[in-house]
């Protein structure tokens, strides 16, 4: 062994040092070299199914499959080596490796130099004799000693710890997975693992050995891997539509093995096996130099370690560093090259003037004087172009704001446009589909206009029996518009109350609803809302008109059963009306003879949904009270109809607490004589309180004003126009604070259209901005508003102190305005 290693370090002294620049440096001694391969060749000859290699200078010996070969790299601390023959399993291994490696790589120089083909075949034929020994050493590492197995139940722990190779095998792509995995571990485990790997769920993994699937409790080591060894497995995928199986490594690296096993030596000397983990940078690594063997021309190349840098210990206590400033000095002297000397004629020294030249100044001579006026000149002509620039750079940016201003301008006047359109567009809408009772409002309101329109007409054009005539002709056709009118509202009363029943059925069958703790909606059916939800279905199958005789006899006999559970007057005349109705059908009577008596049946049936007894969670959707207690403070006598009503049939106001008459009474009182429209109103009223919500969320007057009172403080207070120009429009006025530091109030408003609403709420100080005898109009309009409101007990609880007599701007004005 000793000659055989003297052989190769003579051989090997006679290599020569690559450089990255390509020059020929010394060779470092042998433990510094750093021995590799080719790279294309290499990764050729690396397996993945699991075989052996051994060539020339090479020595495979992991457990199971693993290939080392001239080029794989032992890390060390600063430099990475690659140490040729290093990898076993056992100390005797190790050693029968490494005298094998010595006689097939270091054949003696006496044999390469005499005889050349024999030196080829002694070192084939010692190849397979290391090959031999390697694979007897290896067969020994493998099969332990079963007795000793079974007498140390501690070492069998141990081995549950250690790593093998395993290999899977893709199913159907052939790709080739390996992983270092603990043989302790079970199946299942190796399935999440694999399954992060390839970005699959892990149910989807199906994992078989030798064509069986393998159970997921199982671990390795009971399934026959050994420590340090290897095994083979076929992983596929239950769905290979959704989650097929790809490797997420690029193709370019499929030949080279995931896991490595390096024998290194530890400390305290003893050798210790390590699985190495080869990772895959996604750059291309520089190329660092290396060296040729002078024999055989293999090339071996420095490769690039991972290790980090080892970071100096902190030392404690605070470090500080300082950059200077400090400029180097250098002080170097100047010496002419030749002395120069002027000689000129005196007494007894004569020089020639025959060579000299009379030069005179170019332009004559400029004096003091002269120098500062081009100066000037100078500066003038400088500040001319930058007075330009200025200028330019102004007028320009005059430009941008006043296409800006033109551009906000006509916005707001096409947004204006718009807005009126769609107000045109929808008073239009509820003049041809009126549904509430402000479209019936507005529709009376048109009338009325039409009719003092022609009214007017006839009285100035026509006299006499002509004009009688003329207004008998007006009379009857205002009474055809208001009977068309009528029906129109008797079919949208029809549709309404049709929403309403519908509306009153899916509240009571709705599921409670709330939201937990943590935000999500809840939901919960209770037996009162099941009972809620059949009985809608049941009305609905009763009010179905267009069905078939059959489907008739079998709903009414579900609601004649379903009736009967409960014994009362209502329910004897509702089953009476089902039993009249089958035996009508059964006689064969027409369905449209049926259609009263049907109608009749649907009004009971609609009666005993709503009865608390029989529907319980129709209790709380009814306005009438079960206490009759209750009802006393609730019921008030209408002036109009002389009926006791509920308060919510009211309409309130902020003058008193209810109105003398109903709403009814108050619709019918307005059709017939007034014929108003307060849909602008309230509209104003809406944009109000969503201006003073929007600015001060707790502001309770505007919520506190009605539609009438609003009504008043535009006729009568306001005299229904803006405040600057007098627009008359409705549907462009809207209400503002005067001072707008102050919270809205009748006495601290003003009434101004959409256009001047904008320029007004900018003005700071509303007694800057305006003339006095504008602010002293204002203020006795506040005052007037004042005045009504205070006699409201509600409103005057939120009257301040009264305002100053106007003296700050009385004081501007002249004698004659005063």
């Amino acid at each position: 062994m000793s000659e055989q290693r003297e052989n190769v370090e003579e051989e090997e002294e006679e290599e020569t040092n690559l450089q990255p620049a390509g020059d020929a440096a010394e060779q470092p001694p042998e433990g510094d070299r750093e021995p590799g391969r080719d790279g294309d060749e290499e990764q050729a000859d690396r397996s993945t199914t699991g075989e052996s290699a051994l060539t020339t200078g090479e020595s495979a010996l992991t457990t199971g499959e693993s290939a080392l070969t001239t080029g794989e790299s032992t890390l060390t601390t600063g430099e990475s080596t690659l140490i040729t023959g290093e990898s076993t399993l056992t100390t005797d291994v190790l050693e029968a490796a490494e005298e094998a490696e010595a006689q097939a790589d270091l054949p003696d120089d006496t044999e390469q130099l005499g005889e050349p083909q024999r030196t080829g075949e002694a070192g084939s034929s010692t190849a397979t004799d290391v090959l031999e020994t390697v694979t007897e050493a290896e067969t020994q590492a493998d099969l332990p000693d079963d007795t000793e197995q079974l007498g140390e139940p501690q070492r069998r722990d141990r081995v549950g710890d250690s790593t093998a190779t395993v290999k899977v095998v893709l199913v159907p792509g052939g790709h080739v997975m390996t992983v270092a995995f603990a043989i302790g571990l079970s199946v299942q485990e190796l399935k999440l693992h694999l399954a992060a790997e390839l970005r699959v769920p892990a149910e989807v993994l199906q994992i078989s050995l030798d064509g069986r699937v393998v159970e997921e409790q199982r671990r390795l080591m009971e399934l026959g891997v050994r420590p340090q060894g290897s095994t083979r497995m076929e992983m596929s995928s239950s769905d290979p539509t959704a989650h097929p199986l790809r490797p997420l490594r690029p193709p370019d690296h499929d030949n080279m093995p995931d896991v490595i096993t390096v024998r290194v030596q530890t400390d305290q000397g003893e050798f210790q096996e390590v699985v190495v983990e080869i990772e895959r940078p996604p750059q291309q690594k520089a190329f660092l130099g290396g060296y040729r063997h002078r024999l055989t021309g293999a090339e071996y190349h420095h490769a690039a370690i991972q290790t980090l840098t080892k970071r100096r210990p902190h030392r404690g206590g605070p470090v500080f560093s300082r950059d200077t400033q400090t400029v180097d000095v250098k002080s170097q002297v100047q010496q002419c090259p030749v002395d120069v000397a002027t000689q000129m004629t005196a007494t007894g020294c004569y020089v020639s003037a025959m060579n000299d030249k009379l030069v005179a100044a170019h332009g004559g001579y400029v004096t003091a004087d002269e120098h500062h006026d081009s100066r000037l000149r100078a500066v003038i002509r400088l500040q001319s172009f930058t007075r330009r620039w200025l200028a330019r750079q102004a007028v320009d940016r005059l430009r941008r704001d006043r296409d800006r201003r033109l551009a906000w301008q006509e916005l707001q006047e096409r947004r204006r446009r718009e807005e009126k359109e769609e107000q045109l567009r929808n008073q239009r809408h509820r003049w041809m589909n009126p549904q509430r009772r402000e479209d019936f409002n507005l529709l009376y309101r048109a009338l009325e206009t039409w009719r003092l329109e022609e009214d007017q007409r006839i009285n100035s054009s026509l006299r006499g029996a002509e004009r009688k005539a003329a207004l008998c002709a007006l009379l009857e056709k205002e009474t055809q518009l208001i009977a068309d009118i009528g029906l129109h509202r008797i079919a949208a009363h029809n549709n309404n109350y049709q929403q309403t029943v519908g509306n009153f059925l899916d509240k009571s069958a709705a599921p409670h609803r709330w939201r937990a703790a943590d935000g999500r909606p809840l939901e919960m059916d209770s037996q009162h809302t099941s009972r809620a939800r059949e009985l809608r279905e049941l009305y609905n199958n009763i009010s179905r008109s267009s069905v078939s005789q059959e489907q008739r006899l079998h709903v009414a006999m579900t609601l004649k059963h379903t009736v009967k559970e409960h014994e009362c007057q209502l329910t004897r005349d509702l089953v009476d009306l089902i039993d009249r109705e089958m035996d009508l059908m059964t006689r064969g009577v027409k369905a449209a003879s049926l259609e009263g008596l049907r109608k009749r049946i649907s009004t009971l049936f609609l009666q005993y949904i709503k009865t608390p007894a029989f529907n319980p969670e129709a209790a709380k959707l009814l306005k009438v009270p079960q206490n009759p207690s209750q009802l006393k403070n609730i019921m008030f006598l209408c002036r109009g109809c002389h009926r006791y009503l509920l308060s919510s049939d009211f309409r309130p106001s902020a003058s008193d607490c209810l109105s003398g008459r109903c709403c009814s009474c108050t619709d019918l009182d307005n059709i017939a004589r007034s014929r108003q429209d307060f849909s602008r109103y309230k509209d104003i009223l809406r944009r109000l309180r969503a201006d003073e919500q929007r600015l001060n969320g707790e502001a309770k007057i505007p919520f506190l004003l009605q539609v009438e009172d609003l009504r008043y403080l535009v006729e009568v207070v306001w005299a229904s126009r803006s405040a600057l120009h007098a627009s008359s429009d409705l549907y462009n006025l809207v209400f503002v604070r005067w001072e707008r530091r102050t919270d809205w109030s009748p006495w601290n408003c003003i009434l101004l259209s959409k256009e001047e609403t904008s320029a007004h709420l900018e003005v700071e100080d509303v007694h800057k901005a305006y003339e006095a005898t504008f602010i002293l109009w204002i203020e006795h309009k506040h005052r007037l508003a004042r005045c009504h409101f205070s006699q409201i007990p509600v409103m005057a609880e939120h009257l301040g102190p009264p305002p100053s007599t106007g003296k700050r701007a009385v004081d501007g004005l002249p004698a004659s305005a005063r």
